[in-house]
């Protein structure tokens, strides 16, 4: 496909499975709600349970496809690091949720941990 998706195309060039869709599935289904904060949605995922650092990943609310915007280092080492891994937003929208995630910092940690250990989350809004 043009739009970068990889899809399996049948007779005629019908589109059988659209990979995009298929792993938007699979996200919703693995992450957990962390905390709302304007248009952005903050979340956990439990297959990341096994990487180096814990972190968020930032999704925009009211996009027509869920699509990461941003990943967000919450920690280093077990300490409080709050670092932008990746990002398509603005300095300003990063610097926002940096400053969100450090004022819920105790809050957003914990739900992580109830994500890696598969229960339901309780996600606030947070500023």
């Amino acid at each position: 496909a043009s739009d970068g998706h990889f899809c399996a195309f049948g007779k005629n060039n019908t589109v059988l499975i659209g990979f995009s869709l298929y792993l938007q599935a699979i996200i919703v289904y693995l992450m957990g709600q962390l905390a709302f904060l304007k248009t952005f949605i903050l979340v956990a995922m439990s297959i990341d349970a096994n990487d180096n650092r814990r972190h968020v990943h930032v999704f925009q609310k009211g996009q027509r496809h869920l699509k990461s915007v941003a990943k967000i280092w919450i920690e280093s080492n077990g300490e409080k690091c709050i670092e932008i891994a990746e990002s398509t937003l603005s300095a300003k929208e990063n610097k926002m949720l940096a400053d969100a995630i450090d004022r819920h910092w105790e809050y957003i940690n914990e739900q992580i941990t109830i994500t890696f250990r598969g229960e339901k989350t309780r996600p606030i809004n947070i500023e």
